[in-house]
């Protein structure tokens, strides 16, 4: 059984090595029939933005649109074999967390399609040879890759989380939004980079410079503070996501406040990855900055121009919530609708109530988890802290009913 074990869906990839083996002439996608502006829907799932698309005429297979990641990737191995890549090549890659080295097949470029609006023009991938990630476990449905630079390189985006909607347009198509704020953006090594100002537990405000991570679920993280937990009010140990040599781990606790432009944010949710993970980037960095913050306006980057559009919507003002359950958990199955328990906190609620790994979640306040999605499950799990819910558990084919009361832990 595959063990998966997330709290965001956090990816650290160095893709240098790709990009020297894949990246041959420019990459990048465009709008068909020479059209200024269309507009896609788009899945949030877990805070990943989920868009469908089509390889090679075939799909729809979905996909996490991510500025985080520098060129396509495919996650599913079995996508080899079902959009018919036959031109293909071993190439080495490498991932934080050890120094292992892993295989992928560097593709020909690929005839990708975004709902027939947007084309690819020689867009290669990288596919991996084995699912590191577990992406769609963790998303409770199939997710085949990432979609990377070469979608936003030569367009501008603009996202609506409001309405779950996508434009894109010409570079230079969308102007300052009303009542928004315009901010400087870089392009280095095909990843976009913002420098903003964070307040620490100790009230020092520090300049970072993040990159602009629309595949990291996390508000904040910060890379290069040693973690401490006696300097923040309370930090919890956690995995903080996936990469190619397994979990991420590190710390989670709060900032006092993230500054982007006129915009401030108190008390911000913030991953601290394990200082021993020693990951070297081509470009410095801080961090980044994630969905958890991102998702609060509406977005637009424009890559060509060097600059991004921020909007706040009505998640704005909602505060910075974390699981209370202190539960990891992911779906599998055949339709991935049993809920498996990775890792339980010590301490945590989850713990108290006696609930342990590899427990099985089978109902949730005697609604059976077939009838839920993974966001149903964690909206619940961090909903208000000292509420009591039902959890029936599977446990050596054993079903018992245990009532876990929520705690905020950070």
């Amino acid at each position: 059984m595959k063990k998966v074990l997330h709290i965001c869906k956090c990816l650290f990839l160095v893709v240098f090595v790709l990009c020297q083996a894949v990246v041959v002439k420019a990459q990048y996608f465009d709008l068909v029939n020479n059209k200024k502006q269309v507009k896609l829907r788009f899945r949030m799932v877990r805070d990943m933005i989920i868009v469908p698309v089509t390889i090679n005429s075939k799909g729809p297979f979905n996909f996490v649109l991510d500025s985080g990641v520098g060129l396509m990737i495919i996650t599913d191995p079995t996508l080899v074999d079902s959009i018919n890549i036959y031109a293909k090549r071993t190439i080495k890659l490498y991932g934080s967390g050890n120094a292992d080295v892993f295989e992928a097949y560097a593709t020909s470029p690929l005839d990708i399609m975004l709902d027939g609006k947007i084309k690819s023009y020689d867009v290669s991938a990288a596919i991996l040879k084995q699912d590191h990630f577990g992406l769609s476990n963790y998303a409770g449905m199939p997710i085949h890759g990432l979609l990377g630079y070469e979608f936003f390189s030569q367009l501008a985006v603009k996202i609506n989380f409001s309405d779950s909607t996508i434009t894109a347009g010409t570079s230079g198509r969308f102007k300052p939004l009303r009542k928004g704020i315009q901010l400087p953006i870089s392009i280095e090594e095909r990843k976009p980079y913002l420098k903003t100002t964070v307040t620490l537990p100790d009230g020092c405000p520090v300049e970072n410079k993040f990159v602009v991570d629309l595949g990291a679920g996390h508000p904040l993280s910060l890379e290069n503070l040693q973690m401490n937990k006696a300097y923040f009010q309370k930090a919890i140990v956690a995995n903080l996501g996936v990469g190619l040599t397994g979990p991420i781990n590190g710390y989670i606790s709060r900032v006092n406040e993230v500054n982007l432009g006129k915009y401030k944010f108190n008390n911000v949710i913030t991953s601290f990855p394990d200082s021993n993970l020693h990951v070297s980037y081509i470009v410095p960095r801080d961090g980044n900055i994630g969905l958890g913050i991102l998702k609060k306006f509406l977005l637009v980057l424009d890559y060509q121009k060097g600059i991004m559009y921020l909007k706040p919507n009505y998640k704005f003002k909602e505060p910075f919530e974390h699981d209370m359950s202190g539960m990891e958990y992911y779906a599998t199955g055949a339709d991935f609708k049993r809920i498996l328990i990775s890792r339980v906190e010590p301490g945590s609620a989850a713990d108290e109530a006696g609930i342990t790994a590899n427990d099985e979640i089978t109902a949730i306040n005697f609604k059976a988890v077939t009838k839920m999605n993974m966001i149903d499950i964690d909206n619940l799990f961090k909903s208000r802290e000292k509420r009591n819910i039902l959890v029936e558990i599977s446990r050596d084919k054993k079903v018992e009913t245990v009532i876990l009361t929520l705690k905020r832990r950070i």
